[in-house]
């Protein structure tokens, strides 16, 4: 491989996955970015290196692919009532079992006040709780097992059949 190429694949990895991004910090025109990236991606060699290397750092992480599907299972089907006392007030944040607390985004606690001066006293807390994107754990689960007639191979071979015959 290029030292362009060797770039591209760290860059890749180090840019959460974009092409685009990858290619425009290995060197290549912003004006051409998307292609190269799309380009890199399709190149064997550099295909077989980013592979390589996601599963040396998975590795070195002691992280495996079924561990990453059930962590993005148990986002997607969160449900909010395990925040929730029986009362229907928000637990405290030690109180939420920790496999439930992967699922908040953020959690954040104002102290409410009314009065002014010596007669300024607390009456309540206003919680708010930001939970992950569960449309987008959903997605992602859909995609891994191909239930979106886009990422089946099947309908690719159709596709590209299609778009033969098409221009003819």
């Amino acid at each position: 491989m290029t030292a362009k190429q060797d770039r591209f694949v760290v860059e890749y990895l180090a840019n959460g996955l974009n092409a685009t991004n990858a290619a425009i910090a290995a060197g290549y025109s912003e004006k051409t970015a998307r292609q190269q990236g799309s380009r890199m991606l399709a190149n064997p060699e550099v295909s077989a290196a980013v592979s390589g290397k996601t599963t040396e750092v998975m590795q070195k992480l002691e992280i495996t692919a079924e561990m990453v599907l059930q962590e993005i299972g148990k986002l997607a089907f969160f449900d909010p009532v395990h925040l929730l006392n029986s009362d229907g007030s928000v637990k405290q944040i030690h109180e939420i079992e920790p496999r439930h607390r992967v699922s908040i985004a953020g959690f954040e606690v104002c102290e409410l006040f009314e009065g002014q001066g010596e007669q300024k006293h607390a009456y309540g807390l206003l919680k708010k709780v930001k939970l992950v994107d569960k449309t987008r754990n959903l997605d992602m689960l859909a995609r891994y097992f191909k239930m979106f007639k886009e990422d089946r191979d099947d309908d690719l071979e159709v596709n590209k059949i299609t778009a033969i015959i098409m221009d003819l």
